[in-house]
């Protein structure tokens, strides 16, 4: 086979890509008051974290096995947290460390003295200054003052704290800033902005669309906001996708007294790994520290849970090898049990599989036990478990040789959770035009299958490529009035409830359910998934 034009990564996304693991850090005046976005009520002498510790940080990130973090240096309100004059709403003017404080510099240190990666978020937007989105500012003045300012804070947190791995200009930037990161951080990861050489995978649920193409068109990439859905096989550009999520449900970015309870489970997070590093992207995992500075206890767990998860599963495998060519065989010599395979592409040399079949050896010959369609930096399958005396990875499609890095089993114990909704009746489905920006809702007439009282389970099954649908809220209505204790359920991220119908022959129920979707541009007309009904 002869080999083609292929987009390859450089040296600093192939670093990037092996890391898999990062944490984000969100900390700043939104975290005093409860909000999202810093409405800039928060006193500057109320900002005070006593007890921050980035060692603590750093030792939360090492125990799920991130390589990097990325701080939030300045969010949207403008609040630096380093040692600034461009300002006068920063760290400087808190009473922390009588204002002498600089978490910057704090961060670096720790992130040295354990060998993590340092990233840093310097939002574009800046309320303080009156600059909103991309750093657009009301009129050419305004603009060519907060141009300088947003520089010099540039310049100095990229020359001030050793290598910067990862820059962050969230929504886009219109500052010219090409010098300084030539200057400063001419190897970096640059997420968004006319530089970006990542994409952000579409929301921030944590999961991406599978396949998952690590490259899209040049002119795309040139636009600096990408997202999954702009990946394709055949892309002029390597732009690999990262998955930035929280920890808790549903998404916030900083910390709230509210939040504690709100934490995702040990599955959930196990659900959001296969779904993100299992199809190749870089999981950016949140932490949002208290008012004290620190990362509360209850997280700190969930995070060594979860990276002690991930090394029970996948930190020794039964056999591995490597090989190229349309067929790579993995030789266990004796009948062996598995439940997983992760293979991963010599991605320096491109994206090659663009569909493959895995075969396990049984004593009558190869049969089927898994299949998929893109690789990439890494895929892992998750199989029903099954005794077998070899594995084969086949690749049916390819735009050139496979190089396949890694070829490997597990036996892990944990089988493949049931699709839900097996055996139900199809009462709906909804397609990109139920939502808009990735929000929506979907109304479901069930009044023809539920004739008869009682408990009746609803899921909402997504088809093979989309399942980044989630439900978060649902209510039935019976004749056009919500009856009320009617939904059983968490509505989690398995989109399945139940919906009890206590009295028959209505002339009409109805399910009203508000979804949240991945990538919601340029998925067309065609359904994304449908509306199974099962009476339990």
């Amino acid at each position: 086979m002869k080999d083609v034009c292929l987009a390859k990564p450089s040296a600093a996304q192939l670093a990037w890509q092996d890391m898999e693991l990062a944490m984000f850090i969100h900390f700043g005046p939104s975290t005093w008051q409860g909000l999202e976005g810093d409405d800039l009520s928060t006193p500057l002498s109320a900002i005070n974290p006593v007890e921050l510790d980035t060692e603590q940080w750093v030792r939360a990130a090492k125990s799920f096995g991130a390589g990097l973090i990325v701080f939030v240096a300045k969010h949207v309100g403008g609040f630096a947290w380093w040692q600034t004059d461009t300002t006068t709403y920063g760290v400087k003017e808190s009473p922390w460390r009588g204002g002498k404080g600089d978490v910057m510099k704090d961060l670096a240190a720790s992130c040295r003295r354990h060998g993590l990666k340092l990233g840093v978020y310097l939002s574009p937007q800046d309320r303080f200054m009156k600059a909103a989105e991309s750093g657009r500012c009301q009129d050419p003045a305004a603009q060519e003052r907060y141009n300088a300012i947003y520089r010099q804070q540039l310049t100095e947190v990229l020359s001030r704290y050793g290598e910067i791995f990862e820059v962050w200009f969230d929504g886009n930037i219109v500052v010219d800033v090409s010098d300084i990161l030539a200057k400063h951080a001419p190897n970096a990861i640059v997420f968004q902005g006319p530089h970006t050489n990542i994409r952000w995978v579409g929301t921030e649920l944590g999961y991406t669309p599978y396949p998952a193409w690590n490259s899209e068109s040049s002119e795309q990439a040139r636009q600096g906001w990408g997202t999954a859905c702009h990946g394709r096989p055949d892309g002029d550009a390597w732009v690999p996708l990262e998955v930035d999520t929280t920890l808790h449900l549903p998404t916030e970015w900083f910390w709230n007294p509210r939040s504690a309870g709100k934490i995702r489970s040990l599955d959930q997070l196990m659900d959001v790994y296969y779904k993100s590093v299992g199809r190749g992207a870089l999981l950016l995992l949140n932490a949002a520290p208290d008012t004290t500075g620190r990362i509360p206890g209850c997280d700190e767990q969930r995070y060594a849970e979860f990276g002690a998860e991930i090394c029970r599963r996948f930190g020794s495998c039964l056999a591995e090898t490597s090989g190229q060519g349309e067929a790579v065989e993995l030789d266990l010599k004796r009948p062996t049990r598995i439940d997983h395979v992760i293979t991963m592409e010599d991605i320096a040399q491109g994206e090659r599989v663009h569909e493959y079949v895995i075969e396990g050896r049984f004593a009558d010959g190869w049969r089927p036990i898994g299949e998929g369609v893109s690789i990439g930096h890494k895929k892992i399958d998750h199989l029903q478990p099954v005794e077998v005396l070899g594995v084969r990875l086949r690749v049916t499609r390819c735009a050139a040789v496979p190089l396949i890095r890694r070829l490997a089993v597990f036996n892990v114990g944990v089988a493949p959770k049931p699709l839900p909704g097996q055996g139900g009746t199809r009462v709906g489905e909804w397609d990109a035009r139920t939502v808009d920006f990735g929000r929506g809702r979907a109304d479901v007439d069930i009044t023809r299958f539920c004739q008869a009282p009682g408990r009746y389970e609803v899921v909402f099954a997504e088809s093979p490529n989309h399942d980044q649908v989630r439900c978060t809220s649902t209510k039935l209505l019976r004749d056009g009035v919500e009856v009320p204790d009617a939904i059983e359920g968490s509505l989690d991220l398995t989109n399945v409830f139940y919906v009890h119908v206590r009295a028959p022959s209505a002339s009409s129920l109805l399910l009203q359910v508000n979804l949240e979707l991945d990538c919601n541009g340029g998925l067309g007309k065609s359904p994304l998934g449908v509306v199974l009904m099962t009476k339990r």
